[in-house]
């Protein structure tokens, strides 16, 4: 998981606008954000995101 990536996962989570275990309204929240290096990550990637949410790491 890149920094950008990380980055982009804490300003969606600072909107308040969702559960962050929601992983689908993430994304779209990240489409509206123009987040696209999220919105690829996201479906390949759901257990390292988790794990980010989770533990930070």
């Amino acid at each position: 998981m890149t920094e950008e990536i990380k980055n982009q996962i804490l300003a969606v989570r600072q909107t308040g606008a969702t559960n962050m275990f929601d992983v689908i309204r993430v994304m779209e929240i990240a489409e509206d954000l123009d987040f696209d290096e999220l919105v690829e990550y996201l479906p390949a990637n759901k257990a390292e995101y988790v794990n980010f949410i989770l533990y930070g790491k």
